[in-house]
């Protein structure tokens, strides 16, 4: 540590000569025995500011003065003070009464004493030699009022990739990528939650009191199969002795949609219609009838009253159907502490997202929209049943309610309107209560998003997850120095049901919808009235509520249990340790058989003074896919460390800026099962029901003849699915830990990819799906760089810290069962997984000469006009066909990821921003214009026309239909973006005396959002396709909220 004195000096003298005139400021006095005492650093200078507390009594204490001396009033002289300043490490230590007691504190060097969690244990970070990141409580509290914890782990874990691909509420959770993708199948990690499997949705943030990502085989072979892909250890919060601690979490957050496709209004598309219409005009010179005069245009945009505003729409969709603001909310209450027998944790939080879509009025007694409450309730407790006998039981539960609408149609016709409808077919709602529709071509044009958000219904999915486990763990000390065994049993149950709520779409009559023609101002509707006994419309408003169903493919049981042998011993210098533990897991999902899964795994590890280390993997694990000729394998891996600055050599040259060098390598293999379907070994037949005789006569029903059929063609031959890890890295801390990072370079080659016989280049008359079969192999490399720095200033009131994070990770294909006569260029060999393909254009046919000119299409070649794209004859075979249909752009995964984060604390003020960002990233957003039906038209940039040879787009068509190649490459988005992933300012109450007088320890009051600026050049926010070619908004948050200790 530097001088603190020195440092002091600049602090105005007027607070210097109030610590020395006043002396050690206590904060709270009571009967009891006087000590008093000095605090110094490791350099034997004062340290001042430094807190002193009572052990069981925090809430009592003082501050050291400007020589470093403190005098504190304590219950008895068995009390123990806790002694702590920022960047140093605390100290408890025992009272000394009659003399001056001298603690020392030393630089809290955190990157070697951090504990790491690993794979069924855990380790200080200084002896970690597989490639793990961790984040922690602190950092998950801070992500701008998000509900999911997938959500919140963006950017704070270099190597992790999340991609949200909506913002509706309760469906949030992103796909999440551990560094890239290197399978056709699951790419997902897996997930443990205090070491069971378990689905990260539903799990309250404020819970957790940290995560670990693991992600080179070192740090994952233990968990044999199941870790392929990465694997993510989420650990919750536990007590510690002490009195009870009351923490009260409150937030309020205001959400906003992000970013939307820019559609243009009435006035606009109608404009760019006629341009088009006149582009088009050679071409389809009956289409002239459709052009509009200026006058009926400005309607759109100016109408004169209510009679022209219904019969000239133009329809913003976003104010139509958007609030400006939603409404979420979220508390949490957790108690915690013990006693020397037990410790607890117990927690309880409630979370509500709001709609973002207004409500309506739809007169029918019942609301519509969307929205999500969850209940989570948490019960940690660790029982000392003897010395060397402790006993863990974890219960914890939620109970989450998904409301959304439509839900007996198609969900996505509630947001289409932001995708697709036009602003000029109908209004969403008439003056007289009719919902629009557009009569000329109802089934063609999109339908009315405010009808089937009001009409359609609203359902409920409720899912309800129990989660039980018992761990006890035996010291076995008394036979073997360092040897203890404990075991874990879970029970895991999950139900989900559906369709819960009102059904609107099975009444006996069709809704008022109406249409205004523009062109004749006449009226259509769909309501039928006739002169016998149906003389006026009525609605019957005959809805109906549904009970619900089980949803079978949500609904689980599981059951695990394991035991596990560990040891871990110091003889000299040499510390061994080694874990041995053996898991079987039973799990069923609905009705069908349960699955069995049996790992045998084991680690060794081995570290000779702090400078060099050893650690060895193994698991064996078993899979009801293979054979059982194949069904067993072995898989193992191995990792060494090298404390570099731990060399005599190195310590010698006294470089005190070096804190920690450490090189560390492994390397190793992982078997994956992962793939849809059971026993792919063998063949499996089907129930096709009754024989059909029908050509006999005879009732197919009736018929006593049964038929079955091969549903699946086997694979005896099958066997694991291998993925070879190798990660190469440097860790480092320099200049008394203010900086502090590591960087990493890996590589994976995953072989005998299991492809599913629909992926096969198996011939359609082959008559059945071909077998699943290790056909495939890809390689994957990257690295990763990652940045730290912690500076405190001046008299340590202030500090600098943040991060930088960066990541980069490409895949090639090397096999993937490509048809042997395809196109070296279309095979899926040399190239990326999901590799997006196109027709690449290359400029503009300017005019007729350069059209003739040019190229011709295998298709609706005719229907080429000057302004279309020049497609690329990649073949040369002098047409454009669907050969040269080539590979552009990238995959849907981005291949870099940068995070970075500024923050400063000044007392109890702290202020962060984060920024993330992708690149080499590609999306299909098929955003088209017009199209000879509809008036939709997005805004693209610059349309070409002869005078603007250089435009960024073509101009879209009316009335004719383009060749399926003259799109090109417009609608491939570059999905780059950067972000404003969180902000936030707080402030801490804690020393303040009214703080103590209504007796809380601290308060914290802060303003955080997430998701707060966008930079990008794609139409909308959405980060993948998944959720479909439209989606709920993705929001914007604004958090309000309190952080209350007692």
């Amino acid at each position: 540590m530097k001088n603190v004195l020195k440092q002091f000096k600049r602090v105005p003298c007027f607070i210097l000569l109030f610590l020395s005139f006043f002396g050690p400021l206590p904060i709270w006095a009571q009967d009891g025995v006087n000590v008093q005492g000095l605090v110094i650093d490791t350099n034997n200078e004062p340290v001042i500011g430094a807190t002193i507390r009572i052990m069981g009594d925090e809430a009592t204490g003082t501050v050291t003065d400007i020589d470093g001396r403190f005098a504190l009033n304590v219950p008895n002289e068995q009390s123990i003070l806790i002694v702590s300043f920022i960047g140093m490490t605390t100290r408890e230590v025992p009272v000394t009464v009659g003399q001056e007691m001298v603690v020392t504190l030393q630089d809290d060097m955190q990157v070697l004493d951090e504990v790491i969690i690993v794979g069924f244990g855990q380790q200080r970070k200084e002896s970690v030699v597989g490639a793990i990141s961790q984040t922690n409580s602190k950092v998950l509290e801070r992500t701008g009022g998000v509900t999911s914890l997938g959500q919140a782990l963006t950017g704070n874990l270099p190597g992790v990739v999340t991609m949200t691909a909506s913002g509706m509420p309760g469906e949030e959770d992103p796909e999440i990528v551990i560094r890239g993708v290197s399978t056709w199948n699951n790419s997902e990690p897996l997930v443990l939650v205090d070491g069971i499997e378990r689905p990260m949705a539903g799990i309250d943030i404020n819970s957790v009191a940290s995560i670990s990502v693991l992600k080179d085989a070192s740090a994952t072979a233990v968990f044999g199969v199941r870790g392929a892909n990465g694997v993510i250890l989420i650990t919750t919060k536990r007590g510690e002795e002490g009195k009870a601690n009351i923490d009260i979490n409150v937030s309020t957050t205001l959400k906003t949609y992000s970013k939307l496709p820019e559609l243009m209004d009435s006035y606009d598309a109608l404009m760019l219609r006629n341009r088009v219409i006149q582009n088009e005009l050679g071409y389809a010179p009956d289409q002239w009838i459709n052009y509009r005069p200026q006058a009926i245009i400005n309607k759109y945009r100016w109408p004169a009253d209510l009679a022209e505003f219904e019969r000239y729409p133009n329809v913003n969709w976003v104010d139509e159907l958007l609030k400006d603001v939603a409404t979420s909310y979220n508390a949490n209450v957790n108690v915690s502490g013990g006693t020397s027998f037990v410790k607890y944790f117990v927690s309880m939080d409630y979370t509500h997202e709001g709609d973002i879509y207004k409500p309506v009025d739809n007169n029918r007694g019942y609301d519509t929209g969307f929205g999500y409450n969850r209940l989570n309730v948490r019960s940690n407790l660790d029982f000392s049943l003897t010395k060397s006998t402790q006993f863990r039981v974890n219960l914890s539960g939620s109970h989450a309610v998904t409301k959304a609408a439509n839900r007996m149609e198609y969900q996505n016709l509630v947001w289409s309107a932001f995708y697709g409808i036009a602003p000029d077919a109908f209004r969403p709602r008439y003056s007289d209560g009719s919902y629009g529709y557009y009569h000329p071509n109802p089934t063609q044009a999109s339908t009315n998003s405010m009808a089937d958000l009001s009409l359609n219904g609203v359902g409920y999915t409720t899912r309800d997850r129990l989660n039980t486990d018992f761990t006890i763990e035996q010291n076995l000390g008394f036979l073997l120095e360092g040897l203890s065994l404990h075991g874990t049993l879970a029970f895991d149950n999950s139900f989900t049901e559906v369709d819960r709520g009102v059904n609107d779409r099975d009444d006996w009559e069709d809704d008022p919808f109406k249409w205004i023609d523009p062109e004749t101002g006449n009226e259509f509707t769909n309501v039928t009235v006739d002169g016998n006994n149906k003389f006026d419309y009525q609605n019957n408003i005959a809805w109906m509520t549904d009970a619900g169903q089980v949803a079978d493919w949500e609904t689980y049981r599981r059951l695990n249990y394991s035991t596990q042998l560990n040891y871990n011993n110091t003889f000299g210098v040499h510390t061994v340790g080694a874990m041995g533990n053996f898991s079987r897991e039973q799990y069923s999902r609905g009705s069908r058989l349960p699955t069995f899964r049996e790992n045998w795994v084991f680690r060794a590890t081995y570290d000779y003074d702090k400078r060099y280390m050893l650690e060895y993997n193994g698991a064996y694990n078993g899979s009801e896919i293979f054979a059982p000729d194949y069904r067993f394998a072995f898989f193992q891996s191995g990792a060494v460390g090298w404390m570099f600055s731990e060399e005599p050599y190195i310590k010698s040259l006294n470089w005190d800026w070096m804190d920690m060098l450490k090189f560390r390598a492994s390397y190793g293999q992982i078997g994956d099962d992962n793939i849809n379907g059971r026993w792919l070994y063998m063949d499996t037949w089907g129930f096709g029901g009754a024989f059909n005789q029908a050509l006999t006569g005879i009732d197919p029903n009736k018929s006593p003849y049964q038929w079955y059929y091969e549903s699946q063609v086997g694979n005896p031959n099958l066997q694991w699915e291998v993925s070879t890890k190798l990660d190469v890295a440097a860790d480092f801390a320099l200049f008394g830990g203010v900086i502090s990072g590591s960087v990493d370079y890996f590589t994976e080659n995953r072989s005998n990819i299991l492809l599913a016989g629909d992926r096969r280049s198996v011939p359609s008359y082959y008559g059945e799906t071909a077998p699943t079969a290790n056909l495939g192999e890809v390689d994957t490399k990257g690295y990763e760089i990652e940045v730290r720095w912690n500076k405190p200033l001046l008299n340590r009131d202030w500090r600098l810290w943040g991060n930088v994070f960066y990541t980069r990770a490409t895949s090639k294909i090397i096999e993937a069962d490509d048809p042997l006569f395809m196109p070296a260029y279309q095979k899926s060999a040399n190239k990326a997984i999901d590799q997006h393909h196109a027709y690449v254009d290359h400029g503009y046919y300017n005019n007729w000469d350069e059209l003739y000119g040019s190229t011709g299409h295998d298709a609706l070649n005719e229907t080429r006009i000057p302004g279309n794209y020049i497609i690329l004859d990649y073949d040369a075979d002098g047409i454009i066909t669907q050969f040269d249909n080539i590979p552009y752009g990238y995959t849907g995964v981005p291949q870099n990821t940068v995070n970075t984060q500024f923050g400063v604390d000044y007392k109890g003020w702290s202020f962060f921003v984060q920024f993330y960002g992708v690149n080499n990233v590609t999306r299909y957003v098929g955003l088209s214009s017009l199209g000879g039906t509809r008036n939709t038209a997005f805004y693209e940039g610059s349309y070409w026309s002869k005078d603007n040879t250089n435009a960024d787009v073509p101009l879209p068509r009316w009335g004719t239909i383009a060749s399926p190649y003259t799109s090109g490459t417009r609608f491939l988005h570059d999905g780059s973006y950067l972000r404003l992933k969180y902000a936030e300012l707080s402030y801490t109450f804690s020393q303040e005396e009214w703080i103590k007088k209504i007796g809380l320890t601290n308060l914290k009051v802060f303003a955080n959002g997430n998701n707060l600026f966008l930079w990008t050049k794609m139409p909308d926010d959405r980060e993948s396709n998944t959720g479909g070619n439209s989606a709920y908004p993705t929001q914007r948050r604004f958090n309000l909220g309190l952080r209350i200790s007692l």
